[in-house]
């Protein structure tokens, strides 16, 4: 038999704004960075975003920087 599991897996990181700790959704999304339509396609990079759960300020890091 199949059950559902409505809870939230997030995970508990440093929000500045709360100044503590608090759940986090962590998504991951694909963002352009030419202004240029003709080569846009070719200039898409992964950033990490981070969302508290508690007051909502949300952050984000281009993955590929080092």
């Amino acid at each position: 038999m199949a059950t559902t599991d409505d809870s939230f897996d997030g995970m508990c990181e440093w929000c500045g704004s709360c100044d503590s700790e608090t759940l986090h959704q962590i998504s991951i999304q694909m963002r352009t960075e030419s202004s240029e339509t003709e080569n846009a396609q070719f200039s898409r990079e992964p950033y990490r975003v981070a969302e508290c759960q508690r007051c909502g300020d949300r952050s984000s890091k281009r993955m590929n920087d080092r």
